[in-house]
């Protein structure tokens, strides 16, 4: 990299990591632009230079975010050998994530209203489903089919375990709670 390319990456992860650290605190709609160019230290200008608005700012935050989560998760997948334990150790991690603020706030409450469902969706897709599928292919074997309808109805219930976490006064407990009905949706499927 040249010592531009270098600044211009600097300056964009600044941009980054204050409005994630905003995101996190206030959310989307608690969050002006002028207080996240403060906050990371550069012009107004540097901000538009690198996104288009303060949306596209939210929505790269966003899938930084989900690709972390993923690479997380798949890290703890990678250690498991035994497909039923993959998949526990991928949903107990899922889990996990669901209760931290950061992914409480900006994936799971703001990302879906100011992204819009369809392109909240198509990320968790891009980032998530790969993930259920490698898993689900491994718990079925090599007799499964296509299992790409059956993981998006995995996601789905993925999805639906997070916001019920994301929306719960304790975020713990509801985590606690919603394990044990998904790791029953995973022994109907070795049915």
């Amino acid at each position: 990299m040249t010592a531009r390319e270098e600044q211009a990456a600097a300056t964009r992860d600044a941009l980054m990591a204050a409005a994630r650290e905003l995101f996190e605190e206030r959310g989307y709609g608690g969050v002006g632009t002028e207080e996240i160019v403060r906050r990371a230290g550069v012009t107004r200008g540097a901000l538009y230079h690198h996104f288009s608005d303060k949306r596209d700012l939210f929505r790269a935050v966003h899938e930084e975010l989900e690709q972390e989560i993923v690479a997380a998760i798949g890290a703890t997948m990678t250690e498991v050998e035994d497909p039923r334990a993959l998949m526990e150790a991928g949903l107990r991690a899922f889990l996990d994530a669901c209760t931290d603020p950061a992914m409480i706030r900006i994936s799971l409450l703001d990302a879906p209203t100011v992204l819009g469902w369809a392109e909240w969706r198509e990320i968790d897709e891009r980032y998530g489903l790969g993930l259920v599928s490698f898993g689900l292919q491994n718990l079925l074997g090599e007799s499964a089919e296509d299992v790409r309808p059956l993981a998006h109805l995995v996601l789905g219930a993925l999805g639906e375990a997070a916001m019920l976490i994301a929306n719960a006064d304790d975020p713990a407990a509801a985590r606690r709670d919603v394990e044990p009905a998904l790791l029953g949706l995973l022994d109907g499927l070795r049915a």
